[in-house]
């Protein structure tokens, strides 16, 4: 009977830490069932996809679609096209739809004026729809003109699954007759969470100072002679604006609903160094796209970290060194000119493997480089291979990522004579070993 209690006692043993051992991933994995139909989560900085669900599904995007109006915002001023103190015109139709109260608008009057800058704040912090076409029609002379320009722009960035028939993300068929030429009177914006992402991560990369605006939480709009509004930023997880959904680090980008599109968010938030972009797609209400974005930021955050995986001076073990034709060495060291850096799975840093990639071009026909060489010349990359479990994958093929290989010495051409000699001594040795090989075919 005791030897019984004793084997029942180590199996209920057994079995409890079997349970504690997978009870927390199965938890983990339990609490981050996102409750949205799409959604992505990427590395700021390198692109690297930390997680998605559909991210290649095309919805509707609503006024997510303002980041590609704000790139070409910050584009235009970049280039001097137009400047932040310049007037905007506000033509009848900006006019009619600011009044648009069941939209998101300030209202624009044509006996006041307004610049650039402050219609751009009031695209950026309270997603103002007239505002986004009166700098759309004063960039490119038309909104439709404007909506050409998004598309063109949307090529260049490789977003791929897109369509933008407006500037501001709204249907068709709430700009009161007034769409765009070329698009349909019902159509919308669309966007695969993945191009989205794509937007973000170029908006971000090209013009950081969007943040600047879009993390502001509230300001005043001067509407007009005693009239002023108070915009209150749609992302409320900045700080203050609904305490609820406060999220450290948080500093944009840009929210969107319709109808169609449901509730979107693109989120960026930046903690230890590490900058994130996450968007999610079709969410039943407001709060749950800051709630489901919450848990796609705590999901980076708390699970990767931008990680030293090699160091400068690293010198790979199958090539250590690279032969030098006629130098006065016959081979140089290489080694990583700068530390490669990777988001890395927290405890898989040794899952992660240099390969060396040699540039065939800086070779000569016997695979070496011709002297002289100069300290610090560029001759290859190392790249990371990844072994654990999955794939990674990029925003773009070509982030892999890696750094680059240099030579560590300064190699001279050696002299006439030395190179005489060399050949002599080569030459000899050639006629040596041919000797040498019919010597023992004699005795084979």
């Amino acid at each position: 009977m005791k030897h019984q209690t004793k084997k029942w006692f180590i199996l209920v043993l057994a079995m409890a830490m079997v349970f504690s051992m997978f009870t927390p991933a199965m938890t983990a994995n339990a609490a981050f069932e996102l409750e949205a139909e799409s959604a992505i989560l990427v590395d700021a900085e390198s692109g690297k996809i930390l997680y998605g669900k559909n991210i290649d599904a095309v919805l509707p995007t609503a006024s997510m679609t303002k980041m590609m109006s704000e790139y070409l915002i910050l584009e235009a001023i970049n280039e001097g096209e137009i400047s932040w103190d310049q007037e905007v015109p506000i033509s009848d139709y900006v006019r009619e739809l600011s009044l648009y109260v069941q939209l998101s608008n300030v209202p624009l009057r044509q006996d006041e004026t307004y610049t650039v800058k402050e219609l751009y704040e009031s695209v950026a912090i309270y997603s103002a729809n007239a505002s986004t076409i009166a700098l759309a029609e004063l960039i490119a002379g038309s909104e439709s003109a404007f909506v050409q320009r998004m598309n063109e722009k949307g090529e260049e960035l490789g977003l791929e699954d897109f369509k933008f028939v407006n500037s501001s993300g709204l249907n068709n068929k709430d700009l009161l007759g007034n769409h765009p030429e070329g698009t349909d009177a019902n159509a919308e914006n669309v966007m695969s969470a993945r191009a989205t992402a794509k937007l973000a991560y170029n908006l971000l990369k090209d013009y950081p100072e969007v943040l600047e605006t879009a993390s502001i939480p509230e300001k005043t709009f001067r509407a007009g002679e005693g009239e002023e509004i108070e915009m209150e930023n749609w992302n409320w997880m900045l700080k203050g604006i609904r305490p609820q959904h406060d999220y450290e680090g948080i500093d944009g980008l840009k929210t969107g609903y319709t109808a169609e599109a449901g509730n979107c968010f693109t989120g960026t938030a930046e903690r230890n160094g590490m900058r994130l972009i996450s968007v999610v797609m079709r969410t039943e209400t407001r709060d749950d796209r800051f709630k489901e974005t919450a848990k796609l930021l705590d999901y980076g955050f708390n699970n990767f970290t931008h990680t030293e995986v090699l160091p400068a001076g690293f010198q790979p073990a199958e090539a250590q060194t690279l032969p030098v034709s006629s130098g006065k060495e016959r081979e140089v060291s290489i080694s990583t000119s700068e530390p490669l850096h990777a988001v890395v799975r927290n405890g898989e840093e040794e899952l992660y493997d240099p390969v060396v990639t040699i540039d065939e071009s800086s070779l000569d026909e016997d695979g070496g480089l011709e002297a002289p060489v100069e300290a610090g010349q560029a001759v290859g990359q190392i790249t990371l291979t990844y072994s654990g479990d999955g794939e990674t994958a990029y925003l773009y093929e070509d982030q892999q990522g890696g750094t680059t290989l240099v030579t560590d010495a300064d190699v001279e051409r050696a002299g006439w004579f030395s190179l005489l000699m060399r050949g002599i001594g080569g030459f000899f040795s050639n006629v040596w070993s041919a000797a040498a090989d019919t010597v023992r075919g004699w005795f084979s």
